[in-house]
């Protein structure tokens, strides 16, 4: 491994704990911007630098993170106690996944009360704790904010229930069947109707999600209030950044026409063509956001990158950066998700290229290889086999932590954290697992065998399972017995054993981080690919100020003879993993080991 010095030591500033973006928090009043400020990207764009351009995040799942309580699942107190840890990597900003008072049928994705915290967490006064502990380390937090539905336990559901004529009736959406079926053609992302019956009034509900899952009325102007104001309570309680659960889904067609055929078979689009949702971010944004120093990071599942531009566009006041998923989805269809596809190196730049050129002038974005809804960074895009995982995971770190985009980083991917390995139906913890088998494999479409074979590599249960602290029992996630299963590789693969070694992939994400916080470069200088039809190396450059990087990930198992385009050559190497040679300077060729990555300044 080979690293040299830009700018700043890193080693300078891995002892000092500095980065670009806390020099620039510790600079600027914490509520106030410098409008003039600006930094020229040399390609004519101009990138107003701000915070959240500049910090790496770092993605909590906190029921698999670290259990403190012995009742073995995650809490914040837990949290809390690896702050240290997430520190010494270099992380600025933590997002949570929801910590909200939830029965957990769609693990805290049913919100039961919005200003509770779900038990298994801890308490509130553990939740100030966080933000007390992170504030003293520099670092913010993103919570998660899931209000397309709330819980069918909600206290505005349960009203809600009671009459047609409740004052909450208008909070969610209901409507009379037709002949004894639901309203329309409706289908739930996770399986069967997105209608719901309720006897009671004998009328149905609306679900996207699970049946416990009912969608609020975005329409009713109370129940955008009723949001607003928990939104400035966590604000007010030291929350620097929001990230909008499936935000594309907040307004609905009302006239809930069938769907068509062609509809159906990518009805994940159509949901996200509410004819209001526009106008809902904006006001959002114009009630809440643009009143405080906290940044909005819009889940936009469903919506084509043709169509994405809009919900980042600075000039319109929406969100401030969105969470694509065609790049992550790249090898999944649309009208079978759990299914696996063959997909390309071409295929992943080209579109990672069109996220670049959709974000514009005037618009950012995020950039993440894995979360708590797909499986392992690893496993999907790199070679999760004992003789690779180190290599291309470190590939696939030095890709994720030079785009011209915030990088998020999902917790286990600095280890190299693989997927489970599932063999049978009865291990999935997963509601989305379940209904796919009820819609696919129960209805004869598909064998049980070919579903299995599928869903161990696509379902989120790879990215859910706890956290491996440790070689001791339970990998040191906790003391009972935790709520899901640990990956049996924990004895080879866990943060004790890579925190001691200099040469493990967390010491590299380590000195990425470093690298990138140290060269405004890497955040807002210009992207280009080099040559976006080669399947096997990745090749770019980012370029600010005449300061010119090349940036090459070997994505094959085998040595690429590589010859960079005629007008560059290499100045020196920064940052390099998995290489044979030293390069000379003035090289204009690499030879490339299998799954080797490298970072260099260019003449």
């Amino acid at each position: 491994m080979t690293i040299l010095t830009t700018r700043i030591t890193l080693s300078a500033m891995l002892a000092a704990g500095l980065s670009f973006s806390a020099v620039n928090y510790a600079a600027t009043d914490h509520n106030q911007q410098d409008t003039q400020a600006m930094i020229a990207v040399n390609d004519g764009v101009s990138a107003h630098p701000v915070w959240w351009k500049e910090a790496v995040f770092y993605q909590v799942y906190p029921r698999s993170f670290k259990d403190s309580d012995g009742d073995g699942i995650g809490d914040l107190k837990g949290l809390t106690e690896k702050l240290d840890y997430l520190k010494a990597l270099g992380i600025n900003a933590i997002w949570i996944n929801p910590h909200y008072d939830s029965p957990n049928t769609d693990n805290g994705y049913d919100i039961r009360d919005y200003r509770k915290i779900m038990k298994e967490y801890g308490t509130m006064d553990d939740f100030d704790r966080l933000i007390a502990e992170m504030k003293k380390r520099d670092m913010r937090l993103m919570i998660d904010v899931v209000v397309n539905h709330t819980s069918n336990e909600h206290e505005w559901f349960v009203e809600s229930k009671k009459s047609k004529d409740n004052p909450y009736r208008d909070y969610y959406i209901w409507r009379d069947g037709k002949d004894g079926t639901p309203p329309n053609n409706y289908p739930s992302f996770f399986g069967g109707s997105a209608w719901q019956k309720d006897n009671a009034t004998q009328q149905y509900y609306l679900h996207y999600f699970g049946v416990q899952q009912p969608d609020l009325n975005w329409d009713n102007p109370k129940v955008r209030e009723e949001v607003y104001d928990m939104l400035r309570f966590w604000i007010d309680k030291g929350v620097s950044g929001l990230r909008m659960d499936t935000v594309a889904t907040f307004s609905k067609n009302p006239a809930f026409p069938d769907l068509t055929p062609k509809q159906l078979q990518n009805f994940a689009y159509t949901y996200t063509q509410g004819p209001n949702l526009h106008r809902y971010i904006q006001e959002m944004h114009q009630k809440v956001l643009a009143k405080y120093d906290v940044v909005s990071a819009g889940e936009i599942f469903g919506v084509p990158l043709e169509e994405a531009a809009p919900f980042i566009d600075q000039r319109r006041k929406e969100l401030d950066m969105a969470f694509s998923f065609d790049l992550i989805r790249l090898d999944r269809a649309v009208e079978e998700r759990w299914r696996r596809n063959d997909w390309t190196l071409s295929q992943f730049r080209q579109i990672n290229n069109r996220l670049v050129d959709m974000a514009g002038q005037h618009g950012w974005n995020t950039f993440f290889l894995s979360n708590h809804d797909n499986p392992r960074a690893v496993s999907h895009f790199g070679d999760d086999r004992p003789e690779w995982r180190t290599r291309s995971a470190k590939a696939l770190a030095t890709l994720a932590l030079t785009q011209r985009a915030t990088p998020f980083i999902y917790q286990g991917d600095e280890l190299g954290m693989t997927n489970y390995p599932f063999t049978s139906l009865s291990e999935f913890d997963d509601i989305e697992v379940k209904g796919f088998w009820q819609d696919f494999v129960e209805t004869g479409k598909v064998k049980p065998d070919v579903f299995l074979e599928n869903v161990k590599q696509t379902s989120r249960d790879n990215s859910r399972t706890p956290f491996q602290w440790s070689n001791t029992s339970q990998a040191g996630f906790t003391t009972g017995t935790p709520w899901f299963r640990i990956n049996p590789n924990y004895k080879n693969i866990n943060a004790e054993e890579q925190t001691q070694n200099p040469d493990s992939i967390f010491h590299f994400y380590r000195q990425l981080i470093a690298l990138r916080h140290a060269t405004p470069a890497f955040t807002y200088g210009t992207y280009r690919d080099l040559d976006p039809n080669n399947n096997e190396v990745f090749a770019y450059t980012r370029e600010l100020n005449q300061q010119r990087y090349l940036v090459v990930v070997n994505f094959k198992e085998k040595p690429v003879h590589y010859v960079l385009p005629k007008t560059l050559s290499i100045k020196q190497p920064l940052l390099e993993s998995g290489q044979k040679d030293k390069v000379e300077p003035n090289a204009t060729t690499l030879e490339l080991q299998p799954w080797q990555s490298g970072i260099y300044q260019l003449n």
